[in-house]
């Protein structure tokens, strides 16, 4: 984690050189941008290890940027918003984010966030388990990724790290029911998220499966929670 280049995408240059400062001291070299347009440019150019995207930039909007780099990368991407309403929040979390801090928020905050997403993103590697495969669908934890199977081809489903860390930590104990507060515990411990947040990583989590040819294994269980288990 050490020497991770951090995308800090903010237009308010105080708010913005704080947050640089804290994540330079906890070891992270960091890049700024003030708009969407620019924020694009550095994280095609320079490919940053995650990126901390404000909502209320000029030119392209947060969702805008969110939106696009989601069509072409997983990069962990932590939202940055000063609107307290839910409704903004869980957008961006059914378009991709790995999690979100509200302003006024407290740069040391902040810096644990990155590090506990970036924790999540690099234990994917660093495990001896095999693939576990259920119906077409494969949990390959030495790779960090989900695929689908059709005939002999192994096709990978684009997954965000966040809805990977959901999907393979049911794949576990398939037909099992989690609820809501056993996958805040165990996939999301380290940031201080709603219960009710992890609906929309489920939400996306399902929306990619099933485009990928993987429909009905991400099932509600009705009053407790979600279960991973093909029809």
């Amino acid at each position: 984690m050490s020497n991770d280049l951090i995308l800090i995408v903010e237009d308010e240059r105080e708010i913005a050189e704080i947050i640089r400062s804290y994540l330079e001291r906890g070891g992270f070299r960091t890049v700024t941008a003030s708009d969407g347009a620019l924020a694009l440019s550095h994280f095609h150019h320079l490919k940053p290890a995650l990126v901390l995207l404000d909502v209320k930039i000029p030119k392209l909007d947060g969702i805008d940027v969110l939106r696009r780099i989601r069509q072409t990368s997983d990069v962990p991407v932590i939202m940055i918003t000063a609107m307290a309403e839910d409704i903004e929040k869980i957008s961006a979390l059914r378009l991709g984010a790995d999690d979100y801090v509200a302003k006024p928020f407290n740069a040391l905050e902040v810096v644990e966030r990155v590090k506990a997403v970036l924790r999540r993103v690099n234990s994917g590697g660093q495990t001896s388990e095999r693939p576990v495969t259920i119906g077409s669908l494969i949990i390959d934890h030495s790779v960090h990724s989900a695929f689908v199977t059709r005939g002999t081809e192994r096709l990978p489903i684009q997954l965000t790290h966040t809805e990977y860390t959901l999907v393979a930590h049911m794949a576990r104990l398939p037909q099992r029911a989690f609820t809501r507060a056993e996958l805040v515990d165990a996939c999301l411990s380290e940031t201080e998220v709603l219960e009710r947040t992890i609906d929309s990583h489920i939400s996306n989590a399902r929306r990619k499966l099933e485009l990928a040819g993987v429909s009905g294994f991400l099932e509600t269980v009705r009053g407790v929670g979600y279960r991973l288990e093909p029809l």
